[in-house]
């Protein structure tokens, strides 16, 4: 059985969580789970889902591996989103975060 991966992010408000998701991501949700649960698939067996929960909202941490960061980073941008913050780690390791309206941390990282 291939290993899957499903992590979740709570939001306070769905409708325009998944909005700024779209732009994030590049794309509509995969599949809607239900009214308030959006489900993007990045890779084979690779999900990354909305789910509007207020209390638990803003306190998610996710990032995601790309192969080239500076193209990813250059579409987001086209999209109308700037990283709030870029990192470069000792390893060359570079990230690019952004953080949606709730302050749920979406990282982009690359090899340099």
């Amino acid at each position: 059985m291939p290993l899957e991966l499903f992590a979740g992010i709570y939001v306070r408000d769905f409708e325009a969580a998944q909005a700024w998701y779209v732009s994030v991501l590049g794309s509509v949700p995969t599949f809607l789970a239900s009214d308030t649960e959006a489900v993007w698939e990045l890779g084979e067996h690779r999900y990354l889902y909305i789910q509007e929960n207020a209390h638990h909202a803003g306190h998610a941490v996710q990032t995601i591996l790309v192969d080239d960061l500076d193209a990813c980073v250059d579409r987001i941008t086209e999209r109308g989103i700037e990283p709030v913050k870029r990192e470069t780690y000792p390893d060359g390791m570079r990230k690019a975060l952004y953080r949606d309206p709730d302050g749920n941390e979406i990282g982009y990282g690359g090899a340099a």
